[in-house]
């Protein structure tokens, strides 16, 4: 059964390191990446620890080293959160390998590793919230809050790893080196079906963008 007291608990904690975020990881992008969760996970016929998935949805940014400065202190806190919320220690640390093993970052150097089907549905659910209309305001907002370009006259990189993937760049390349790509990562049928629509949006924006840009239209 599902406890909302634990996910407001732990929401209260994200909330206190994220709250006041100007880069599209605020408590906004946390309530959408658990609505989600929760979207994907009525289309999943296999068993799946719900509160597993919803806790690492509310953490998952609460450590990410773009947003704070210590990664090793902010994981031991988050961990602590989880045990003052009621998970014993190993349910604690498959929440917290869920969210270390998530993201874009870490999977261009670890394009191997394998997630647990909760660990599936947390990635597809913050990924979802990548793409689409939601994905194009949020890819402005960080470009615009870490001082990049809109566009330029270069082309996409296409030696991401994950020493340079953070390094420069500008916002409308930000679509092509990562974004439009993110669909065909998805990892169950439910977030496929939306991630594919999102996409298709977005691609039509950067045509319409282009044209802007070049005065055609």
């Amino acid at each position: 059964m599902m406890n909302e007291e634990t996910l407001t608990q732990l929401h209260d904690f994200a909330a206190g390191i994220l709250g006041g975020d100007g880069s599209g990881h605020g408590m906004d992008h946390i309530d959408r990446v658990v609505a989600n969760a929760r979207r994907i996970m009525r289309d999943v016929a296999e068993d799946v620890d719900e509160l597993l998935v919803l806790a690492a949805c509310t953490l998952h940014d609460s450590y990410d080293d773009k947003l704070v400065t210590d990664v090793a202190a902010g994981r031991v806190a988050a961990g602590d959160a989880l045990t003052a919320a009621g998970f014993d220690a190993a349910r604690a640390e498959r929440a917290l390998t869920i969210i270390d093993r998530m993201s874009f970052h870490y999977s261009l150097d670890h394009p191997d590793v394998k997630l647990s089907l909760e660990g599936q549905i947390v990635q597809d659910a913050d990924r979802l919230d990548a793409i689409g209309a939601i994905g194009i305001a949020r890819a402005f907002a960080y470009g615009g809050n870490k001082s990049r370009p809109l566009y330029s006259s270069e082309g996409p990189r296409t030696d991401l790893n994950g020493a340079n993937y953070r390094q420069g760049g500008d916002t409308i390349n930000h679509f092509y080196e990562k974004l439009l790509g993110l669909s065909a990562t998805l990892n169950t049928a439910a977030a496929r079906g939306v991630g594919e629509a999102r996409t298709a949006y977005m691609r039509d924006f950067l045509a319409e963008f282009g044209a802007e840009v070049q005065g055609e239209a």
